[in-house]
């Protein structure tokens, strides 16, 4: 039994050494080796929180081409963590990818369960979207634009910028929703970050104050109802969505828009890393496609978004891991007790 588990370690090591220079080379038939070698393998198994009913238009086109079958196992946020860094822990090497949100992608990687990869599709990404170290690289953003009902606002009039917001006309017609201080953040810095940009905010409530709503699903209801004339952070695909169905809604983006990004990894101990390596390239490449047919929006610049030609700004993964607590705080005595919610 001993030689056996030593049989297979060694085989997982030379797996993970083979794999490795894929993952750095750089030559003109990387994609044909691969293929190759991913085909060897014959399978490869994601942990993932992507939705399960858009998996199949994800994974379909994929299993079909490459004749790869792609086990997945679907969880929220926090499960998926958990179970990944305990399988870790426990020496227990089952995942290959794991695709969720960015902060907890950089989680992992400060655990050293990611493997850096060196893709050329990374040049092709929306900025923000490849860390320095390389071992995760964003796939799918959640982009917050601003929303409006148009029985009550004619297109003409809508702010152009951040700071148009102070426009006395927008006294009582603001909302937002009761949880993004990751949005707040990020447009403090746009707004000259510090006591700057919080400047700004301060000023914003005090003029024209802001109504918070939990859930931005009820805060497009809102819109749609003219409760709230005005959303400042509804992400995009809601408004269009209702706006097919005949709602008075629509949508603009004050540039820069904020986003946040879902990002994808191939584990550092992946048992199929060359099958994990061609997903991460088709999930970065190819499989971009596929994405923007259930309305996200790519982080590839090269791929037909709603937002083509839109400056974004992706919010920092770091600061959201390390700094939650002080901006939630923050958010919650600037907008939200500012505009008494």
């Amino acid at each position: 039994m001993r030689t056996l588990f030593v049989l297979a370690a060694c085989a997982l090591a030379a797996g993970a050494a083979r794999a490795q220079g894929l993952f750095d080379y750089a030559g003109p038939d990387r994609m044909e080796k691969i293929v190759a070698a991913a085909k060897k393998e014959g399978s490869v198994t994601m942990y993932t929180t992507f939705a399960e009913k858009d998996q199949p238009a994800l994974v379909n086109p994929f299993e079909a081409k490459y004749g790869i079958k792609v086990n997945i196992w679907r969880a929220g946020t926090d499960k998926v963590l958990q179970r990944t860094l305990a399988e870790a822990a426990a020496r227990k090497y089952n995942v290959d990818l794991i695709h969720f949100g960015s902060p907890e992608m950089e989680a992992l990687s400060r655990e050293k369960i990611l493997q850096a990869v060196n893709s050329p599709v990374h040049r092709d990404l929306q900025p923000g979207s490849v860390p320095s170290h390389r071992e995760w690289a964003a796939t799918l953003l959640s982009v917050w634009v601003q929303v409006y009902n148009t029985n009550l606002i004619k297109k003409g009039d809508l702010p152009k910028s951040y700071k148009d917001l102070l426009d006395p006309r927008w006294k009582g017609k603001l909302g937002i929703e009761a949880k993004n201080q990751d949005w707040f953040a990020s447009v403090v810095d746009i707004m000259g970050g510090g006591d700057k940009g919080l400047q700004f905010f301060r000023d914003l409530v005090a003029k024209n104050g802001i109504s918070a709503r939990t859930g931005h699903t009820l805060l497009n209801n809102m819109v749609i109802a003219g409760e709230v004339p005005l959303a400042l952070t509804v992400y995009n695909y809601m408004p269009e969505q209702a706006k097919k169905k005949g709602a008075p809604i629509d949508w603009f983006a004050l540039e820069p828009a904020v986003a946040r990004s879902n990002a994808i990894g191939v584990a550092r101990r992946a048992p199929h890393p060359n099958a994990a390596l061609l997903f991460y390239e088709y999930m970065l490449g190819e499989g971009q496609q596929y994405l923007v047919k259930m309305d996200y929006v790519p982080s590839n610049v090269n791929v037909a978004s709603p937002l083509k030609g839109v400056k974004i700004l992706q919010t920092d993964p770091v600061r959201t891991l390390d700094e939650t607590e002080k901006w939630t705080k923050t958010f919650e005595d600037v907008v939200l007790k500012g505009s008494g919610n």
